[in-house]
């Protein structure tokens, strides 16, 4: 059936319409046989079976699949606050899935990975959880890991983030003790509503390699899966950009890793398995480990440190501070719906309710509330934020 519409007719454009949209309604209820409802009106597919694995199965089933040192989902999991288990899904499965569904997830898809406010094929804070949790359970699959916990941790990895990339760190920082790390804020701030598994927080906490080493061999791999996701996709990224080429990668990156995302990928990911499969240990090949390390610092030498981020990461700096100054002395200006408690003008508290709100914001909305409620110089935004979106 096709519904291609002559605009030039207008009678015809809405009967079409209306047409689509009824064929459509039709499929609400799906179809009725005489005992289930199917959704389509040819629908065959099932599993051939009527016996379910529950939580309890699958939990057994683990344990002889699981390697050694592999963590195995038990009941609930341990949690800071005791839950009934679910009956089919593991702990680390329902850790996955509310990550998946928490606005501070969503909101990475509006956050720096490295270009503000990038284009449509560069990427976001969102993309790159996305593409870290496809390197890590590629590799925790193959050393028979538990990829549920894996997938939890790298899809939340980030969730700390502020909008603006590593800036924003740098730009909170001077107002939380001990300075504001994306990692420890992520997990023990950003997340605690959702009431996570301690393994996942602790995977969260500890995935930067200035942090101590996560508890878990799942934790430890979604820290490699994490430097091997960015080094290459931040580069992708940049050579579209036309900040950098392909020729002008380190010669020990080209030779032993390739010049495309596919080939480096490939390398990075089957390197790590073939280092665990020598030594027993989360780690990668020493030559190839080697590489990374080149690439990385080719990034930051030629990407992240360049004049052009450098004034980037400046002026979001510049916005971040003058958003927190601003709702930690007039801390009523918070949102009404939200779940800060009351706190007076200037005061601790009132502090670190604005640093969690403006570390929440994307991008866009940081740039939108500095110029409503501040009155914010357009020209000192950082490049590459688009204003011009009715507000």
């Amino acid at each position: 059936m096709t519904y291609r519409i002559d605009m030039a007719d207008e009678d015809s454009a809405q009967f079409d319409h209306s047409k689509r949209s009824r064929d459509w309604a039709a499929t609400m209820a799906g179809h009725l046989t005489s005992d289930i409802r199917l959704a389509h009106a040819d629908s065959w597919a099932g599993p051939g079976t009527t016996e379910i694995a529950d939580r309890f199965a699958r939990e057994d089933a683990d344990a002889g699949i699981l390697a050694p040192l592999a963590t195995h989902a038990t009941g609930s999991g341990t949690r800071a606050i005791d839950e009934q288990p679910d009956e089919y899904r593991t702990c680390f499965e329902r850790d996955r899935d509310r990550i998946l569904h928490a606005s501070a997830f969503r909101r990475l898809s509006g956050k720096t990975q490295v270009f503000v406010f990038p284009h449509d094929h560069q990427r976001t804070r969102l993309t790159h959880a996305l593409e870290v949790a496809q390197v890590a359970v590629s590799v925790a699959r193959a050393l028979r890991l538990n990829v549920a916990l894996t997938e939890a941790i790298a899809l939340g990895h980030d969730c700390g983030h502020g909008p603006g990339g590593h800036a924003s760190e740098d730009a909170l920082s001077p107002y939380i003790d001990g300075g504001y790390d994306h990692a420890v804020w992520g997990s023990d701030v950003v997340l605690v509503s959702l009431n996570l598994c301690t393994q996942t927080l602790d995977g969260i906490r500890n995935h930067s390699w200035s942090r101590p080493a996560p508890g878990t061999p799942e934790g430890e791999v979604v820290s490699w899966a994490d430097r091997i996701a960015y080094v290459c996709h931040d580069f992708e990224d940049a050579v579209a950009a036309g900040v950098v080429t392909p020729q002008q990668l380190p010669d020990l990156v080209r030779t032993r890793c390739g010049v495309t995302r596919a080939q480096q990928l490939r390398t990075f990911i089957h390197s790590m398995i073939q280092a665990s499969a020598a030594t027993g240990r989360i780690g990668m090949v020493p030559d190839i480990a080697d590489a990374l390390a080149a690439f990385r610092q080719f990034n930051y030498d030629q990407v992240y440190l360049r004049p052009e981020s450098q004034a980037q990461a400046q002026a979001v700096i510049d916005l971040l501070r003058s958003l927190v100054d601003h709702f930690a002395s007039h801390p009523r200006d918070l949102p009404l719906e939200s779940d800060f408690a009351p706190a007076d003008p200037g005061s601790t508290l009132a502090v670190r309710n604005a640093v969690t709100y403006v570390g929440g914001m994307t991008d866009r909305f940081a740039c939108r509330q500095a110029i409503t409620l501040l009155q914010y110089d357009t020209s000192k935004l950082p490049q590459g934020i688009d204003t011009s979106i009715e507000q």
